[in-house]
């Protein structure tokens, strides 16, 4: 698929997710039980060094006619605040292994002999007046240890506000997983999304829908257990708590 395609692709699947953001954004009370995304760690493998290409293609880097090997995905979505209000202009990151289950950084060694270096690994995207982003890229393989997941980093005014992942929804690694069972059961299911075929396509494209929620501080219940937050940063919490 040549990017022009991609484009018009994107065009569609974001004015899809504009007709149901304005429907929503218009009904009173539809965001009343809106939950924020939660945290997740970022990773040892946060790239490095960045690609030559930063684009939010992951497929194509710069003028190569090589594309990168994998089931290609429409990723888009909203980043929103905790009133279901779009968040204009946030600096929204992704980064993920490549088909083969490598990732960019260049200190994961576990399969580099068969990184796909057609795979960007990167992509960025600054969202619209609708606080609507989007990429092209492929559905997450699983990662030794890891189930399948895309990372995400949401920035403003430079000043790094969530950092999570997304997950495909069923797939049997996700309870094994101790991260994705780190997060409470009710916050878990904002993390989880369907990868869908995307109409029309002849190659078997899929498209996400994948909207970000801000601004709400995760919350110790009584239960003792930190709600809407992944179980190592509530380990590094509860250790600096002894420590004080």
């Amino acid at each position: 698929m040549n990017r022009n395609t991609a484009m018009l692709n994107r065009r569609g699947i974001l004015s899809s997710g504009m007709a149901l953001g304005a429907t929503a954004l218009a009904t009173p009370g539809v965001f009343a039980e809106l939950l924020q995304t939660p945290p997740q760690t970022e990773g040892p493998f946060y790239p490095n060094k960045m690609p030559l290409d930063t684009d939010n293609d992951l497929l194509v880097i710069n003028d190569s006619i090589t594309p990168a090997v994998g089931e290609i995905t429409h990723l888009s979505g909203r980043v929103l605040d905790p009133n279901g209000n779009p968040v204009r202009n946030a600096f929204v990151e992704i980064w993920q292994v490549d088909n083969n289950a490598v990732y960019l950084h260049t200190d994961d060694q576990t399969n580099r002999a068969n990184q796909d270096t057609n795979f960007q690994g990167y992509g960025r995207f600054l969202t619209d007046s609708k606080g609507h982003y989007y990429f092209r890229t492929i559905k997450p393989v699983p990662y030794p240890g890891r189930t399948p997941h895309i990372h995400f980093a949401i920035s403003q005014g430079g000043k790094r506000t969530l950092t999570t992942q997304l997950y495909v929804k069923g797939h049997p690694g996700n309870t094994r997983d101790r991260l994705l069972q780190g997060i409470d059961a009710k916050a878990r299911e904002t993390v989880l999304r369907d990868f869908v075929p995307l109409k029309d396509s002849t190659i078997g494209e899929l498209s996400v829908d994948f909207d970000l929620v801000l601004g709400v501080t995760a919350s110790e219940g009584d239960d003792g257990k930190m709600h809407g937050i992944g179980q190592s940063q509530w380990r590094q919490r509860q250790t600096r708590r002894d420590a004080s």
